[in-house]
């Protein structure tokens, strides 16, 4: 069970806070490219409880930094994007992407000092068609992210935004549960749907697997298994925990879920969720909506974007309409009457509540990959707070540039981790191979 007093530090990210803290020390996937034109309109941006503006400058760079003007604290969100700086309406001041004010309009040049102004400016960088932004010491940022997903040309892939309105923690959990999968998505889905080869069907068949549970350098990785079907091995179900907040997993075939799933903590209650996928991977073209019609794995309709703090990427089918659950459909076609799996997920972790106290649950051994994963991000806040330390993918990405979720067979009594080791060798030298033939 999670203590009252470790749930507290787990759930709050805000500056100051120990995982707050433990966050800033890495990349943050903020916002799309797409979202920001030079010279456009500022961009309200919440991230760890910060209100931010993030503009295009009229060099097509990217300036994200603290809203509130440096000189009377006006919010920079009504400034002017112009002539590669943001301008500030009350006074006229100036500021580059960097947050270096560059013009002082209202002060006469004998008297001014812009030289001493600053605004609190956090590093951006674009890469795969995401805004990243660095949160921690400025002058000691690390190497971007090397997931397989985040390095593949920009139109190799695709990405998903979508807000959550619950704090990223209980978002994340769910990533790292498989058997979920098996009740809340395919709960009224029979054995003879799927077909023998479909790696969902042996969470059909098998509602309850095993576990097993093995800590990282870079976070927590489970293997859920059961046997399967007509004596052909093990069913294996991997999925990865990667420090601070990503996920990788098992929702296709081990050799085509080349994809990173992103929780990013907005604000204590409210998370973004950023899924980058290779196209052509992920889930099965079958699950497209063929299960049933509560079953896509489509995502949400997405409500127009507005300018308030928590204004992109909203879910139409929210809390506020019961996320358009249709109780017939429960009751006769589909174990929830929710249609479509990530609106599923929705209802279920904003259904706890916006942040959920974790000392009133009762895990279970299907837990034990949550258990563990709140257990590492413990002690990686409290090192970080104690030494400066952190978890080693901070400072070397390379450590999880071939990690994968994914589902496979292997033969029964088999070392599981070898096993894994083994098709992660094997996909990399078969994509090294198809980059020489290129």
């Amino acid at each position: 069970m999670t203590s009252k007093r470790d749930s507290e530090i787990l759930t709050r990210v805000g500056p100051g806070t120990a995982m707050g803290e433990l966050m800033r020390q890495f990349w943050i996937p903020a916002a799309k490219s797409e979202e920001l034109v030079a010279e456009g309109d500022p961009m309200r941006l919440m991230l760890l409880g910060e209100k931010l503006i993030a503009f295009r400058d009229t060099s097509g760079r990217v300036g994200v930094f603290d809203h509130h003007c440096p000189h009377r604290c006006a919010s920079l969100f009504f400034g002017r994007n112009e002539e590669n700086g943001i301008r500030c309406v009350y006074h006229g001041w100036k500021y580059d992407v960097d947050g270096n004010c560059v013009d002082m309009a209202n002060v006469p040049p004998h008297q001014d000092f812009k030289h001493k102004v600053n605004a609190k400016a956090y590093k951006a960088i674009e890469r795969n068609g995401l805004i990243w932004v660095f949160m921690g010491n400025q002058e000691n940022a690390p190497p971007l992210p090397a997931f397989e997903a985040l390095t593949e040309p920009e139109d190799e892939v695709s990405i998903t935004f979508i807000q959550r309105e619950c704090n990223y923690l209980q978002a994340l959990e769910g990533d790292v549960d498989t058997s979920h999968l098996s009740f809340l998505h395919f709960g009224k889905v029979g054995q003879g749907v799927l077909p023998k080869d479909d790696p969902h069907r042996h969470v059909i068949v098998n509602k309850a697997p095993d576990y097993i549970v093995q800590g990282t350098d870079y976070g927590v990785m489970y293997g859920a298994y059961r046997p399967a079907e007509d004596g052909a091995g093990v069913s294996w179900r991997i999925a990865h925990f990667l420090s601070p907040f990503w996920t990788m997993p098992p929702i296709g075939h081990f050799e085509t879920n080349m994809m990173a799933r992103a929780w990013v903590p907005m604000d204590d209650e409210t998370t973004m969720f950023v899924g980058v996928v290779k196209k052509g991977h992920g889930p099965p073209k079958r699950l497209m909506g063929t299960l049933d019609q509560n079953n896509s794995v489509e995502f949400s309709d997405i409500l127009p974007a507005t300018t308030d703090w928590h204004g992109r990427f909203r879910s139409a089918s929210n809390i506020g309409n019961d996320f358009l659950i249709d109780r017939e459909a429960q009751r006769t076609e589909s174990f929830s009457g929710i249609k479509g799996i990530h609106t599923q997920d929705l209802a279920v972790t904003e259904s706890m509540g916006r942040i959920t106290d974790h000392s009133w649950e009762h895990l279970a051994p299907s837990d034990h990959m949550i258990a563990e994963t709140r257990k590492f991000l413990m002690r990686a806040a409290r090192a970080y707070q104690k030494d400066g330390s952190l978890p080693a993918s901070a400072a070397e990405p390379s450590l999880t540039a071939r990690e994968r979720g994914g589902n496979y067979v292997e033969p029964e009594g088999a070392d599981w981790m070898k096993f894994y080791r083994a098709r992660v060798a094997s996909i990399s030298q078969a994509a090294q191979k198809a980059d020489a033939a290129e």
